[in-house]
């Protein structure tokens, strides 16, 4: 029988309203043939991906709808669908829970699958639907609740209303901002005759100086062992009190030359990037064999030891050059921890030599009949393997050159192995093993780093829709397994030359319903006289524990680990867990969200005594989208988190900026018995960590996207001294206060950060801003969040472009008008549109 190929079947999807009934969406999926061929039979399938629930009772169309597992789900015929003839249209609807308001939320990756459910099942590429444009309220807005404005060019043009454009001599030269900077008259100028002097102790620092130097020069800068000129020097230098004393530096510049002093390698290594920034911000595009930096003594440390990124590998794999050139942009604005997550439900990044099954298996997605080659599809990774953002792993080689990447630059890779929950990868890869090792008659070494359990009938539905990613914690293959890949990746830590301080066990959204009706659990329960399957959960940690003191490692995860889990009449109470204060844990806490009742877990945990890092989701998760526009990538279930939210995180008070819930209703008075930090509690905050997740991130390009410009706000906040917000009573003078920093920090951000970052590695792909822009009496009005960039317009409906007028103020038009920032390598951001 001739079918249509799936290239030849089209599909659009559009959301008719997400006020449909109570928290439900109505959509629909246009599915066309543009073959010769008809669709019929019913041994076919359309499976596709989709982040929100179907309810299967509400499918119309001669179809069915089911959940296969994840976010995966599958459509198939039912005996009314009969035969889609060619140049035929069939639009199917349906019911799903929750809201769909940004294109992130659509179905992706649809393949057609021939012979469902058989040996001979193949499958054919669609790819992503058309989406329709949202354009009605009941799109755009998540439910009749939903008071949070939806953004348009005006509300943008309102939102920046405050900005003005400062002169480049009043704008800060130094990101994060210093303790203190004071300038001279005049500036030393730096070319090839200018030495590098440094003591053998900061050689590695003295080589990633003159590479930088070769970098914006062209030219060769030659060290020596005294004298003038760059001078790199161990002592002590005269700052104020801080987070991290070590990683203290001062940097002069007079006629003489350069002088860096830092309390350690680390911190005249935090010199050299302040260094870095004084030079003239378009060599980083244009290199010039002379360079000037301008007189000047700094003096600076930072205000938190911890200052740290997050990305995860997990969900969609970022190659090599990815995760090296983020690296990079983080030393440039002193972070210091890498939070790297390299394992989750939907792959495992990381070769393990002493398990190959990890990647080889674990590290694959595509269209799949058993799971034995490769995972299932997630996120709209698709039916291909190869070349697929949902396929790619790290080698041991790949790995340890990341490691000696960071390490260069003072930066602690803090790798996330997680467990017992979102561990379906490595679940699904040792079923493999087990299977080809029974089939060799090898019984035992089959059961020793198995992770699952073929008997256990437990019901369960993690957050993100799968029902098999928990491992069996009762048997001793989790523990084989953990502490194997611990000693594994530790020989690779040594070979890199770097540090292991502490690694982050994941830890968290164990869903309820696991190990209740496995066997295994359920007699090792019994056997132990444990009551609950929290208990089992404290025994697993336990062990853990242990493993992780044997290699002198910090035990890092999520709250959830740090919190008890009671009901106290019939609602859940968490609080701090006292059995895990003593035990060397570090808790990471992102559950703030406004509104939900949780907002203080993280300042309940520091008051108990826990060293705290925030990573709190209304601030610093950075996969969320910048703002409620349907082409804005990113979920929003935290909020919506543009650059200004992560520069007006207040780290040790963190009620000083929050006024709306998740939906946008005012929070009154719902904060005022939430826990604030003690004294001690406050000393027990040892920093702050952006989160970029993988959901979302299926390129380069979108990682670029999603981390910057934020993570300059975030390092910032990190480093920065406390900007004297929350000590601001009055309302009306504290706003002020946070409008004036804050338009100092975009004009840093249009003027210096930004322009620099276009010449970064070849230009890094930050968040072009999208234009404010209305029109008053015929006149165009246009402003954008970072004064500074280059804004072009058109009349005529068509796109902005390098020949197009550059808006420098109010201007007369008429058509249809579009406006659009530009960069200095003339990248454009998005346009908006007003007019006609």
């Amino acid at each position: 029988m001739s079918r249509p190929a799936g290239s030849q079947l089209k599909l659009t999807w559009e959301c008719v309203s997400n006020h449909y009934d109570g928290d439900t969406f109505l959509a629909e999926i246009t599915l066309t043939n543009r073959s010769a061929q008809p669709l019929e039979g019913s041994d076919w399938a359309l499976y596709f991906n989709t982040c929100r629930k179907i309810k299967p009772e509400s499918v119309t169309g001669g179809v069915a709808i089911q959940h296969v597992n994840g976010d995966l789900s599958k459509l198939v015929p039912t005996t009314d669908f009969g035969t889609l003839a060619p140049g035929e249209s069939r639009t199917i609807r349906y019911v799903g829970l929750f809201w769909v308001i940004q294109e992130t939320d659509a179905p992706l990756g649809f393949y057609l699958v021939y012979g469902d459910g058989t040996p001979g099942a193949h499958a054919e590429v669609i790819g992503d639907p058309e989406i329709v444009p949202f354009t009605r309220p009941e799109q755009r807005n998540r439910s009749l609740a939903d008071k949070v404005p939806y953004v348009t060019a005006a509300t943008r043009y309102a939102d920046n209303a405050g900005l003005t454009q400062l002169d480049a001599a009043d704008v800060g030269k130094i990101t994060p901002t210093p303790q203190s900077a004071s300038y001279g008259n005049g500036a030393f100028t730096l070319d090839a005759s200018v030495p590098v002097v440094f003591p053998v102790a900061l050689e590695r620092e003295a080589a990633f100086l003159r590479q930088s130097l070769r970098d914006l020069t062209g030219a060769e800068f030659h060290g020596a062992a005294s004298g003038q000129g760059i001078v790199l020097q161990l002592g002590t230098p005269e700052v104020g009190e801080n987070g991290s004393p070590d990683e203290a530096y001062t940097l002069r510049v007079d006629a003489n030359g350069v002088v860096i002093t830092g309390a350690s390698a680390h911190g005249v290594f935090n010199g050299i990037q302040t260094l870095r920034q004084l030079l003239p911000v378009e060599v980083w595009r244009n290199p010039q064999p002379v360079l000037v930096v301008p007189f000047c003594e700094i003096k600076d440390a930072p205000r938190f030891a911890y200052r740290g990124m997050h990305l995860d590998v997990g969900r969609n794999f970022s190659s090599k050059q990815t995760v090296l050139r983020l690296l990079e942009c983080m030393a440039l604005y002193k972070l210091n921890k890498f939070h790297f997550h390299l394992t989750d439900d939907e792959g495992w990044r990381v070769e393990i030599p002493t398990l190959p099954e990890l990647t080889e298996i674990g590290s694959k997605r595509g269209f799949t009949t058993s799971e034995t080659d490769n995972l299932v599809p997630c996120f709209g990774s698709g039916a291909q393997v190869e070349g697929s953002h949902g396929t790619g792993f790290y080698s041991r080689a790949d790995f340890i050159e990341i490691l000696k990447f960071a390490t260069a630059r003072h930066i602690e890779v803090v790798p996330e192995f997680d467990v017992p929950g979102h561990a379906r990868a490595a679940i699904k890869a040792m079923d493999v093993r087990y299977e080809r090792l029974m089939q060799a008659g090898q019984p035992a070494a089959a059961e020793q780093y198995l992770l699952g359990e073929a008997e256990d009938a437990s019901t369960y539905e993690s957050v993100q829709l799968w029902h098999d990613n928990v491992i069996c914690i009762a048997t001793d293959g989790a523990y084989n397994f953990i502490e194997t890949v611990i000693r594994d990746v530790k020989e690779m830590y040594a070979e890199a030359g770097a540090t292991w301080k502490t690694l982050h066990t994941g830890g968290d959204e164990v869903p309820a319903g696991v190990w209740e009706k496995s066997p295994k659990c359920q007699a090792f329960m019994q056997q132990q006289g444990m009551q609950s399957t929290r208990e089992l959960q404290d025994y697993f940690l336990a062990r853990y524990r242990d493993i992780l003191k044997r290699y002198d490692l910090t035990f890092g995860g999520w709250e959830e680990i740090a919190l008890t889990h009671d009901v106290v009449d019939g609602a859940h109470v968490h609080k701090p867990n006292p059995k895990f204060v003593d035990a060397n844990f570090q808790p990471y806490v992102w559950n703030n969200v406004w509104g939900w009742g949780q907002e203080d877990f993280a300042y309940q945990l520091a008051n108990a005594g826990y060293k705290v890092v925030l990573c709190n989701v209304t601030n610093l998760y950075f996969d969320l989208a910048y703002e409620k526009d349907p082409q804005e990538p990113g979920y929003y279930w935290g909020g919506f988190i543009n650059t200004r939210k992560a520069f007006e995180f207040c780290p040790l008070d963190i009620y000083t900026t929050a006024t709306v819930n998740l939906m946008g209703h005012d929070l009154g008075n719902s904060l005022d018995n939430k826990v604030r930090l003690t004294a001690a509690g406050a000393a027990n905050v040892i920093g702050i960590q952006g989160e970029l997740w993988g959901e979302n991130a299926r390129s380069a390009a979108r990682v670029e996207q999603l981390a910057m410009p934020r993570l300059i706000a975030l390092a910032e906040r990190a480093w920065a001294s406390d900007p004297g917000w929350t000590t601001i009573a009055d309302r009306a003078a504290r706003n002020a206060r946070m409008d004036a920093d804050w338009n100092q920090f975009a004009n840093r951000l249009g003027q210096r950060e930004l322009p620099r970052l276009d010449g970064f590695l070849g230009g890094y792909g930050y968040r072009v801003p999208v234009p404010g822009a209305v029109l008053e009496n015929g006149q165009l009005r246009a402003n954008v969040e970072n004064p500074g960039l280059v804004l072009r317009y058109t009349t005529d409906g068509s796109e902005p472009g390098l020949s197009s007028p550059v808006y420098s103020g109010p201007v007369a038009v008429s058509g249809t008008v579009k406006v659009a920032a530009f960069t200095t390598t003339n990248r454009r951001g998005r346009s908006v549109t007003v007019g006609a």
